[in-house]
C-alpha cells in the first residue's frame, strides 16, 4: 500500500502567536502533494518539513480569509523561482479569484507556468476534482463568508498477487498486470483458475476530511461518515462557547460531537484561538466526548 500522509504546516487562527502559524496542510500520496489552505509563511513550513513544492499540483482553499490564503502569492512566486513549468490548479470560492489574479499580476507577472483557478460552489457537497489517486469532494461549511471543507477519498488500489499461486501455475510475468486487472487464467489442459485464487483483495481505500472554519454544523456528520481521519476546527473551549458562536467557529465539544456522530477513525483538532493558552485542556474536553482525538501542531505528520 502506498503511504497516505498528512503534514500540518500551520494550525493557528487569525491572530498571530509565537507558537502557531496560519492554517495550511499537505496531504501526500503516490508522489503527489495536495495542499489545503495556504496561510502566511506556508512556503517556509514547506522547507522545514522537507516537502517539495514541485509535487504540488492542486491547492484547495477553504475561504477568502487572510489566515487561509495570504500565503498563495509568495508560494507561487517561489515556485517560479525554482523553475516550475507545469500547471498549478487552485480551487476555492469565487471571492478568492480576483485577489489571486491581482496579486499574481503585481508580484509574478512573468510566470513560466499557468495558474488555473477552479471555482468551488461552497453550498454543494460534490466532487470538485478527480485523478488517478483521489476524489476530492467539497463540504459546505457555515462561516462568516462563503466557506467549504474538503473530503479526500483514495481511489481503490489493484488486488495483491499471490506469488505462490503464480509460481505454482507457472504464469508468465507478462500476465501479472492482466491478472491484477481481474483476468482469470486458463491452464494448458483447459482448466480455468479463477482470479480469486490468484489474488487477495486490495487494501481498503483511506479517506481524510478537512473542516475549517465553521460554526457547529450537525448535518456535516453524514458527509464525513467513517472517514479515517477528520480535521475539525476547535477554535475555542467550552468556556468560550458564546465567542465561538459570535464568530461562527466551533468549540472542542462541538468538534468531538461531529466526530462521534460520524463514527470517524480519528479526530484531529486545531485552528486554535490565541486566547487558548492550555491546549491540553482543549484535548481533554474533546476526548471526554471522542477519546480518539489528537492535537494538531506544526510539524506533525500523521500516517493514515
Amino acid at each position: 500500500m502506498e503511504p497516505l500522509e498528512l503534514y500540518i504546516l500551520g494550525c493557528g487562527s487569525a491572530n498571530p502567536t509565537q507558537k502557531h502559524r496560519p492554517a495550511s496542510q499537505v496531504l501526500s500520496t503516490r508522489g503527489k502533494h495536495y495542499m489545503i489552505d495556504c496561510g502566511e509563511g506556508t512556503q517556509n513550513r514547506f522547507a522545514r518539513q522537507g516537502l517539495s513544492m514541485k509535487r504540488v499540483g492542486h491547492i484547495f482553499i477553504s475561504h477568502a480569509h487572510a489566515d487561509h490564503c495570504l500565503g498563495l502569492p509568495g508560494l507561487i512566486c517561489t515556485m517560479s523561482l525554482l523553475g516550475r513549468t507545469s500547471q498549478l490548479h487552485v480551487h476555492g470560492p469565487q471571492e478568492l479569484e480576483p485577489f489571486l489574479q491581482s496579486a499574481l499580476q503585481l508580484f509574478c507577472p512573468n510566470l513560466e507556468f499557468q495558474v488555473i483557478f477552479h471555482v468551488v460552489d461552497t453550498t454543494k457537497h460534490a466532487i470538485i476534482h478527480e485523478d488517478r489517486s483521489v476524489e476530492v469532494w467539497s463540504l459546505p461549511l457555515r462561516h462568516r463568508v462563503p466557506c467549504c471543507g474538503y473530503l479526500f477519498r483514495e481511489k481503490p488500489g489493484l488486488p495483491h498477487i499471490r506469488r505462490e499461486m503464480i509460481d505454482m501455475y507457472e504464469i508468465p510475468v507478462s500476465q501479472i498486470n492482466n491478472i491484477k486487472a481481474g483476468m482469470d487464467w486458463t491452464l494448458p489442459d483447459g482448466t480455468l483458475v479463477p482470479n480469486s485464487k490468484l489474488t487477495t483483495p486490495a487494501a481498503q481505500p483511506r479517506s481524510y476530511a478537512y473542516c475549517s472554519d465553521t460554526a457547529w454544523l450537525p448535518n456535516l456528520a453524514p458527509m464525513v461518515e467513517q472517514v479515517d481521519l477528520l480535521f475539525h476546527e476547535a477554535t475555542f473551549d467550552k468556556e468560550n462557547e458564546f465567542r465561538a458562536h459570535q464568530t461562527f467557529h466551533s468549540t472542542t465539544l462541538e468538534a468531538a460531537q461531529i466526530a462521534k456522530a460520524a463514527r470517524v477513525g480519528r479526530l484531529c483538532i486545531g485552528h486554535y484561538s490565541s486566547r487558548m493558552r492550555d491546549e491540553q485542556q482543549l484535548l481533554a474536553e474533546a476526548q471526554s466526548v471522542f477519546p480518539n482525538t489528537i492535537l494538531a501542531n506544526e510539524g506533525l505528520k500523521i500516517i493514515l
